[in-house]
């Protein structure tokens, strides 16, 4: 896989780099200085004698060489930017058209597109460009956000993303794809991250900026997917070491959820509104949900997002041990009535505790999946109905469930009730 650099060097350091053929979403919010990674992209480039496009939809040349402080970087044969901007959302205001009356005789290489809001002209005017440039041009689209406000939808602006991203790959560029993540619905964003190769987060806490990747596409190294705190001083960045946190296997963990309860990734997808590719890549771990993803999932599939969270259980060194000190330390689901605790999950079996409370009382089976169960009384004085017949259990009594489930379950003591249940 041949590489690039981004310009940054712990950037290339925490992501090994960008591939030839890397589409690079980035999702930004405001105040994260993602200009200065596009300066460093831009510069580098040119150090490497690449071609480089810049298509900018929300900003007019004017602002556009303010902004990003590129006036020499600009100011080359290397460099070719489309204004998408002032004959698009400025209008043609006499404003914006005023450059090219006056300035742009210093800038050759920036070319007033006519008809950006009509997609075929504006993806002919790229295709054009691109004809007459050596291979491996570089590309940079300054806002996702600012061609969906000139398109007038988000279905517009995916479809002409799912055209440009694999045209791009096969080109052997690199693009980078500013995107404000707030302007945007969760569906899009997920959509969008199926089918580009790299996705970044910049965002700011408390004064505070932090990246983060969201995909890497062949990269086997999970230290990118933390948050890195960065800095900027005098144009460069410096992306900082990850705080030791412990790793989540959330991904295999949606995946047996998702098993007990008979779904498959697209019924799932489907529930969210995402795809079932998405489903796909994150129990591969191969991506990271957003928040609001991460929270759908565990509602859709019913459980405690806490219980995607846990860490393994401790076993003093031995893994075939399971510590009956850490036992109920993996929360599965919580409810007025019991508590169920993970013991292990692991292809297709599935370990539980179950405590019913004190005297409560369950008119429905306390897992909802369609899969055999044998359930052990480890304490207890419990009644169970099954098919309209109840039979009274005492520890050491078992249940072994098939086809019907349990419409009631009633701890008949003032303590709790202990039930190991093997899911098979």
């Amino acid at each position: 896989m041949q590489k690039i650099s981004s310009g940054i060097k712990s950037l290339d350091g925490l992501i090994d780099s960008l591939h030839i053929g890397d589409n690079v979403v980035w999702e930004t919010e405001a105040g994260t200085s993602e200009e200065i990674f596009i300066q460093n992209f831009i510069h580098n480039s040119l150090i490497e004698n690449r071609d480089v496009i810049y298509v900018s939809f929300n900003r007019s040349p004017q602002s556009l060489l303010l902004y990003m402080n590129i006036n020499n970087l600009v100011n080359t044969e290397k460099v070719i930017m489309l204004d998408c901007f002032t004959t698009g959302k400025g209008k043609r205001d006499k404003t914006f058209v005023k450059f090219y009356e006056t300035d742009r005789p210093a800038y050759p290489n920036i070319i007033k597109v006519e008809r950006p809001n009509d997609i075929s002209f504006f993806n002919e005017t790229i295709n054009s460009i691109q004809e007459k440039l050596s291979g491996g041009a570089l590309y940079i689209f300054d806002s996702l956000t600012g061609i969906q406000d000139l398109w007038g939808d988000e279905s517009s602006t995916y479809k002409f993303f799912t055209y440009m991203c694999p045209r791009l790959y096969d080109l052997g560029t690199v693009a980078y794809w500013i995107l404000e993540k707030e302007a945007h619905s969760q569906t899009f964003k997920a959509n969008l991250r199926h089918i580009t190769q790299v996705v970044i987060e910049l965002y700011k806490r408390r004064d505070k900026l932090f990246l983060k990747a969201l995909k890497l596409d062949g990269r086997t190294d999970r230290e990118a997917f933390k948050p890195h705190s960065y800095e900027i001083e005098d144009g460069n960045i410096l992306i900082l070491p990850a705080k030791k946190e412990p790793s989540y296997d959330i991904g295999s963990r949606v995946k047996e959820a998702r098993g007990r309860l008979n779904m498959s990734q697209k019924d799932l997808a489907d529930k969210i509104g995402l795809t079932p590719s998405f489903i796909s890549q994150l129990e591969n771990n191969q991506i990271s949900p957003s928040l609001n993803s991460f929270l759908q999932i565990a509602d859709t599939l019913g459980i405690n997002p806490a219980i995607f969270l846990q860490q393994g259980q401790k076993n003093n060194g031995a893994e075939w041990l399971i510590d009956s000190d850490t036992m109920r330390d993996n929360l599965f689901e919580k409810d007025q009535s019991y508590s169920i605790f993970n013991i292990i999950s692991k292809n297709k079996t599935s370990a539980f505790i179950t405590v019913l409370n004190p005297s409560a009382e369950l008119n429905r089976h306390f897992l909802q999946h369609k899969r055999e169960e044998l359930i052990y009384v480890i304490k207890g004085n419990i009644t169970v109905k099954i098919d309209n017949k109840e039979r009274m259990l005492k520890p050491g009594d078992s249940v072994y469930i098939t086809d019907s489930l349990p419409s009631l379950w009633k701890n008949n003591v003032n303590e709790e009730a202990e039930l190991l249940v093997m899911c098979i």
